[in-house]
């Protein structure tokens, strides 16, 4: 089937480059309708796209004649009613993390496409990556042993004067940075392992310094600003309410035992160490994004560079994943792709994760979901 698509939150950071890459799938799909706050821009690309209709209101863009599939990429509070919306309407649809605010938003939007027929998406792209799947194959070969530990260090420092974004308000963000990069961090985990987390224990807060405030511009447009920029605005600053920094003490459902470091905090530069680690009961190893090293630790002999896979992009990740996982998914065939089901089992650890950092503790995954039902 050819997918005729609805784009919610259409020239966003996110928004912007997936409609680039469906543009390059003509075969597959094609762009009827965008939705946004500014006007400005969605007609910009709505003649970049061809798109029949730009609007401000979802629900006429999700209404369009022909409409099958809508890509919702709106801030995280923006994303429940409307894939509920889809739901009803019989829509198929590709919807960012976090899927929700919380867990419970999460489970709602699962139930109502698990038994639908409708194909759904969440792109969590970071299982993609060479090096990670390097990992995955080297783990299921047993290389590693029962691993028994795990350390990822998710940096993303953004530019130290780059004014706030709706990612700085925890109104419309879930969980800010433990929901954003740590979505992806611990879907990798999960995903490379085969295994969900059983507890967690959290330290967050707001780190960075307070930034300006320049009114409704999106995250691309705030880095570009931040990158030129040597100090912050003369208007006035003011530090986010949505965490910018988290450690979370993790136990998996084998026992095994880990940390994760996630941060947006300018500070906090990538590439120091390693991203990811694992620890097994015969051998470690460690994942490196940046330099594409992927290495081997024994006890008893020198460390082992398995293979140098630089990360050079993924190439167009709806022809290769998204497109294909809807069709697996719509013609009810088995799909290695991630979906809302995966959607809710990371809202359970990012939720869990939040919910430490406001009342300290550990934070059992169970104990969410039996306040679920």
């Amino acid at each position: 089937m050819k997918f005729k698509i609805a784009v919610l939150g259409a020239t966003g950071f996110i928004g912007a480059p997936y409609r680039e890459e469906i543009r390059e799938c003509p075969d597959d799909a094609e762009i009827v309708s965008l939705c946004g706050r500014r006007l400005d821009l969605l007609e910009a690309g709505a003649a970049e796209d061809g798109a029949e209709c730009f609007t401000a209101d979802w629900r006429e863009a999700i209404g369009q004649e022909g409409v099958n599939l809508v890509l919702v990429c709106t801030p995280d509070a923006l994303h429940h009613e409307a894939v509920m919306a889809c739901a009803e309407a019989g829509l198929h649809v590709v919807c960012e993390k976090p899927i929700g605010v919380n867990a419970a938003e999460a489970g709602q939007m699962w139930n109502a496409y698990s038994e639908s027929g409708l194909g759904h998406f969440v792109p969590l792209w970071t299982r993609y990556v060479d090096v990670f799947r390097k990992a995955r194959e080297i783990y299921e070969s047993g290389a590693l042993g029962e691993v028994r530990a795990f350390v990822y260090r998710w940096h993303n420092p953004r530019p130290a004067s780059m004014p706030l974004t709706w990612r700085d308000d925890a109104t419309l963000s879930s969980a800010g940075t433990i929901a954003d990069v740590g979505s992806h961090a611990y879907d990798a985990v999960r995903w490379i392992l085969g295994e969900e987390a059983k507890r967690v224990q959290t330290h967050a807060d707001v780190v960075s310094p307070p930034k300006s405030d320049l009114g409704d511009i999106n995250l691309g447009e705030a880095i570009a600003w931040g990158e030129e920029h040597a100090e912050p605005s003369d208007t006035q600053r003011r530090k986010g309410s949505s965490y910018d920094y988290a450690s979370i003490s993790v136990e998996l459902d084998s026992g095994a035992v880990g940390t994760m470091v996630l941060s947006h905090a300018p500070f906090l530069r990538k590439g120091v160490a390693p991203e990811l680690e694992l620890h097994g009961s015969d051998a470690s190893l460690s994942i490196d994004r940046i330099t594409g090293a992927v290495r081997l630790f024994r006890t008893d002999a020198d460390p082992e560079t398995v293979e140098t896979l630089p990360d050079e992009g993924q190439g167009n990740r709806f022809k290769q994943y998204a497109f294909p996982g809807l069709r697996d998914r719509i013609e009810g065939t088995p799909c290695v792709h991630p979906g809302l089901d995966d959607g809710y089992r990371v809202q359970l650890f990012t939720e869990a994760a939040a919910r430490s950092a406001r009342q300290g503790g550990w934070v059992e995954l169970s104990a969410i979901e039996d306040e679920l039902g």
